[in-house]
């Protein structure tokens, strides 16, 4: 009996992760499908039950219904508990179960690249996004997270929501705070949309950043923001959203489909494909 499983948003039309769990079920020769399903602002707990009586095993979650979805979840797993919002639901006997990858996604495509032990970062952003990305850099051992964000009363209301769960510090602030806090930076993190194809990029003055310090934009299209171009110009290392999105997807498939699967130069290369003829 083929296994189904999808990615449900509003628009879906855009998501990458078809291609990418379609990869892997090609790889690992399982009878499966994974489908784009739209639903609309409003819509999901309609579609969620929908997609249930119809036997899938569960699905992915993107914008804009992750908040929704840790709301109309029967369980949920401490990661969805500590972001305040899920991008999986599990189906079971026992009702909806919600989890959360991105913190695990970003930790992961982090982690090979960059050691955050006792380093401080800069965080750009402080949405739904920043959530999960404070969590990942708690996990690596960030000593200080500096949230800048251009009104910095979310920046506020995120790092007192966090700090008593992570033992990182975090220290809220504004955009322009940026000269004053990169200077010791290890990494730097965008967590906005900004420099997404159709969205203004980010302006930022990286000549402040130790050579050291490494850049990270959660953005995979284009794979190559502004952002990421400037650093490589100036000699940082760079990873890009296509990281985060490849290891977020692998708690997924493993309960879609029952397998662990690995992240590859072939799957990178798989994806990479399917961005080009997008463009």
């Amino acid at each position: 009996m083929t296994a189904k499983a999808g990615v449900v948003g509003w628009p879906v039309e855009h998501s990458l992760s078809p291609a990418l769990h379609g990869y892997w079920l090609s790889e690992y020769h399982i009878d499966g499908s994974y489908e784009r399903i739209p639903a609309e602002p409003g819509k999901l707990k309609e579609v969620t039950l929908d997609l249930r009586a119809k036997g899938f095993r569960g699905v992915n979650v993107t914008v804009p219904h992750k908040e929704a979805a840790f709301a109309l979840a029967h369980k949920r797993h401490d990661s969805a508990q500590q972001a305040g919002a899920a991008n999986l639901l599990v189906f079971g006997e026992a009702g909806i179960e919600a989890h959360n990858t991105d913190t695990y996604g970003l930790a992961q495509s982090l982690g090979t690249v960059v050691s955050l032990n006792k380093k401080n970062v800069v965080l750009l952003g402080a949405g739904g996004a920043a959530r999960g990305a404070v969590l990942a850099l708690a996990r690596l051992d960030a000593t200080t997270i500096h949230i800048l964000n251009r009104h910095i009363a979310r920046a506020q209301a995120l790092a007192q929501a966090l700090q008593p769960i992570v033992p990182s510090k975090l220290v809220p602030g504004e955009l322009g705070d940026w000269t004053a806090v990169a200077g010791d930076a290890a990494l730097v993190v965008n967590s906005t949309s900004a420099g997404m194809t159709g969205n203004a990029p980010l302006d930022l003055d990286l000549s402040v950043l130790p050579k050291s310090a490494a850049v990270c934009d959660i953005v995979y299209n284009p794979l190559e923001t502004k952002l990421l171009k400037d650093a490589v110009a100036r000699g940082h290392q760079t990873i890009d959203g296509l990281e985060m999105l490849m290891h977020q997807a692998v708690p997924s498939f493993h309960a879609f489909f029952g397998k662990g699967p690995q992240v590859t130069p072939g799957l990178r290369a798989a994806l990479e494909k399917v961005l080009r003829e997008r463009q």
